[in-house]
């Protein structure tokens, strides 16, 4: 979920990404990992990911979570393509199938447990999850616990592991632009998006630069689906959400008949893992396991599975976001 701000948040960057593959890619629904993964039977011998013991990376996880087993991951899972549910209501997409190729590296199962996305970063601080993965944009906001709108201190703040990088698109109804090309044409009009993400944050930074007479309406959802929903029955004109899910939506909704991307993706940045502060270990877990799976060649084929080969990286970084 992009700036999901909380981006999922910015140095414009355009990119243009294998669109068609993502909807290919999308007609797969293969079940990843998180809740999907097999759980270790009484032996401890892992029905999926081998024993604990046998596993290349399980002595780096803190010895709490390699007893338990399980990794417990906050998630607002309605962000296709990064993470979602099948038709079969199973969690699939990006962060899944990246999470079970981790596991099999650490010798645990991740557990996605689903939340909205302005509330994970909470959930984290409370022990609720053990991480948060949820295309969650890092950012300096976000690392020193400081609210974006407020500029006030709400938090001890968190620790990422990044993993990929995503921009920003604004999408329209399909062959009703209204001669939106970029942010500045929304002056005027009505966007909608999700609520906490990046999108919302230069929504609220075009709206102050719109001319008297043209203001730029914002109507912020739980969650993109939602956002989705109202545009495609007029009630806006345009969306906004981190690049791959608005182009998953345009190549998918209605049979690639509802919506049409306009303008440049920008503000490119680093999606990350959320972990507390305190927990070092498990952070530096979770980047060993990322280098070792984009190393063996699993983190390509993920991304190439979903279309999204444009925002690779070559190595795992921690607090790498601006």
């Amino acid at each position: 979920m992009t700036a999901r701000s909380t981006r999922r948040t910015t140095a414009a960057h355009s990119r243009t990404a294998a669109v068609g593959a993502i909807a290919v890619a999308g007609a797969l629904l293969l079940t990843g990992c998180g809740d999907q993964t097999e759980k270790k039977g009484s032996s401890g011998e892992g029905e999926g990911t081998g024993s604990v013991s046998a596993a290349p990376l399980a002595e780096k996880l803190p010895s709490a979570i390699r007893d338990k087993g399980v990794i417990k991951v906050g998630s607002d899972i309605a962000y296709a393509p990064v993470e979602f549910k099948d038709g079969s209501g199973d969690t699939v997409g990006i962060d899944p199938d990246l999470a079970d190729a981790m596991g099999k590296q650490l010798g645990v199962r991740f557990e996605f447990e689903n939340g909205t996305f302005d509330t994970l970063i909470t959930g984290l601080r409370s022990g609720r999850y053990d991480i948060a993965m949820s295309a969650m944009t890092d950012t300096k906001d976000r690392q020193e616990g400081i609210d974006s709108d407020t500029g006030k201190k709400v938090g001890e703040g968190v620790d990422f592991v990044d993993y990929f990088t995503a921009g920003v698109s604004i999408y329209t109804k399909k062959g009703d632009d209204q001669g939106i090309k970029g942010w500045s044409d929304l002056c005027g009009k009505k966007v909608v998006l999700q609520r906490g993400t990046v999108s919302e944050d230069l929504a609220k930074e075009q709206a102050e630069k719109c001319p008297k007479g043209k203001k730029l309406s914002i109507e912020a959802f739980d969650n993109d689906q939602q956002a989705q929903t109202r545009l495609r029955a007029g009630g806006a004109d345009a969306g906004s959400a981190d690049f791959p899910v608005a182009a998953y939506s345009v190549k998918t909704s209605g049979g690639g008949k509802d919506f049409e991307l306009v303008g440049e993706q920008v503000e490119a940045a680093p999606y990350g893992i959320a972990v507390g502060k305190d927990n070092t270990e498990l952070r530096d877990a979770l980047k060993a396991a990322m280098d070792a799976i984009i190393k063996n060649g699993e983190y390509k084929k993920v991304l190439d599975k979903w279309g999204v080969a444009e925002g690779a990286v070559t190595e795992a970084t921690i607090n790498g976001g601006k």
